[in-house]
């Protein structure tokens, strides 16, 4: 269970959008072709590989970014490319992405490029573009002023080492410390041998195996090195160390504390590019004030959703939300949602191919005859969005001694039901606007009304969704309840 659920939902499905999140570090591009084995070479004894597809992503450091975009925060990117067909094809990659790119072009190095052959599920062969000797001052300035110049606006840092040149221990030491100054969280993946030149990050996130490296102590004794990576915590002055530990999980070190967070359970087909979204999802957790447990319960979520993808792939918001959605369906609290919230939370929906119903209603004292209702239209599709009048619209409607019941109260009730999966409340006479705002694929009414006379039948019509009329439960009403309530007791 994720701690404090309902200010990750807030954050994911909100305020992320105006979390802005520099991440500095080797930029790659990452290109694949795919395609099928069926025979060996006559040449020599290798497969032949019959290309299918093609395709080409940001990787290394742009990839962390495209991780931070795909979680619908504003990403910025720094580091070095050459001036080579390779820039062009990264930067286009990246402008689509909605990635803010800040690069800095030398012409003593080429645009890192790793080419991978992939064959199924399998890759054949990896073909690396680079060369990893230091940039110029020049070229080292120039990057330094572009960082500092972006942290003005920064929630949050990311270092990203892949020891291809460009965090040199004078870029690691002045970004630390333009960021401390900030008073804004640094995170670093590193892939140096030795960790002092991250020495006053907030947190470091290396693997297993480059905690190992830096500690010196067998990667096959887990409680060694985790016992050494709290010694490194102390002496780097970091606040917390965060190691991914593969198929274990993600361990939080702390110098009095160690936890280890069991990983969620996924069909694992690639790791590539895990400890990419791992950091950018710690990157934004920090940068919200959200506590690192929670943190890092959340990266453990993120992090089993892209390894059940083949290749260097970045998480989507949608996906998030969806692996999250079983914690939310237990908790009335969370499917009670503002209209902008909702519309996310919808997109997720259809992002896993869900199609949503919609029905309305004052609900006020919750009867057999709105349970039945409620159940017929969640029958009508995979999700079922209840919009309710707020007490200012009930009131205009029914009269000043209407509702019997709050807002609040109507909205948590309702969504305490399994039959239910969001509530939303509305203060306009007619739900029209929130219709036409989530536009579903079903409106839902009960048999008292004629499909001419639903609001909204027209608009779903035209997106081609329906609308469908279910059976009314004779006898039931709120007004006669109200009635029976308030009747005069005879003797």
């Amino acid at each position: 269970m994720i701690q404090d659920l309902h200010r990750v939902m807030q954050l994911i499905e909100g305020e992320w959008r105006n979390t802005h999140v520099l991440v500095v570090g080797d930029i790659m591009l990452d290109r694949y072709i795919w395609g099928d084995v069926e025979r060996v070479s006559p040449e020599a004894p290798v497969p032949i590989v019959r290309a299918v597809h093609r395709s080409e992503r940001p990787g290394g450091a742009a990839n962390v970014a495209m991780n931070l975009a795909g979680l619908s925060a504003k990403a910025s990117l720094f580091g070095f490319c050459g001036q080579d067909a390779d820039r062009d094809s990264l930067m286009v990659c990246l402008e689509k992405a909605d990635v803010s790119a800040h690069l800095t072009s030398v012409e003593t190095h080429p645009t890192t490029t790793k080419l991978r052959i992939v064959a199924g599920q399998q890759q054949m062969l990896r073909l690396d573009t680079e060369k990893t000797e230091e940039y110029s001052t020049e070229a080292y300035e120039d990057l330094i002023a572009r960082v500092e110049a972006g942290i003005l606006s920064a929630d949050a840092i990311v270092l990203s080492d892949y020891a291809k040149g460009v965090l040199s221990d004078n870029v690691c030491r002045r970004v630390i410390e333009k960021a401390r100054e900030q008073g804004i969280p640094i995170l670093v993946d590193p892939k140096q041998q030795s960790f002092t030149r991250y020495r006053g990050a907030t947190t470091i996130c290396p693997n297993l195996s480059e905690l190992s490296v830096a500690t010196n102590a067998a990667a096959k004794d887990l409680n060694t090195v985790l016992s050494a990576g709290q010694t490194i915590v102390s002496e780097l002055g970091l606040e917390c160390l965060t190691v991914t530990l593969s198929e274990k999980g993600i361990a939080l070190l702390r110098p009095n504390a160690k936890t280890i967070f069991p990983a969620v359970a996924r069909q694992v087909f690639d790791v590539s590019g895990a400890g990419d979204t791992v950091i950018a999802t710690l990157a934004l957790a920090m940068a919200s004030g959200l506590e690192m447990e929670t943190a890092v319960q959340l990266a453990n979520v993120a992090a089993g959703i892209v390894v059940s993808k083949v290749g260097t792939v970045p998480i989507m918001r949608d996906e998030l939300l969806t692996s999250l959605m079983p914690e939310i369906e237990l908790q009335a609290r969370e499917k009670v949602l503002p209209a902008d919230r909702l519309k996310t939370r919808v997109s997720a929906w259809r992002s896993s191919g869900e199609s949503v119903v919609f029905t309305n209603g004052c609900f006020d004292l919750l009867h057999i005859g709105h349970i039945t209702m409620l159940e017929d239209a969640r029958r009508q599709g995979d999700r079922l969005i209840v919009g309710i009048n707020s007490d200012a619209s009930v009131s205009r409607l029914k009269g000043p001694t209407r509702p019997m019941v709050g807002q609040r109260e109507r909205a948590y009730v309702l969504a305490a039901l399994a039959a239910v999966d969001a509530v939303v409340i509305f203060d306009e006479p007619t739900p029209l606007q929130l219709i036409e705002a989530l536009r579903p694929d079903v409106i839902v009414k009960g048999g008292d009304y004629k499909e001419e006379t639903v609001v909204g039948a027209k608009e779903v019509r035209s997106w081609g969704g329906c609308v469908k009329i279910v059976p009314i439960v004779e006898g039931f009403s709120t007004t006669k309840l109200i009635a029976k309530a308030t009747a005069p007791v005879l003797h």
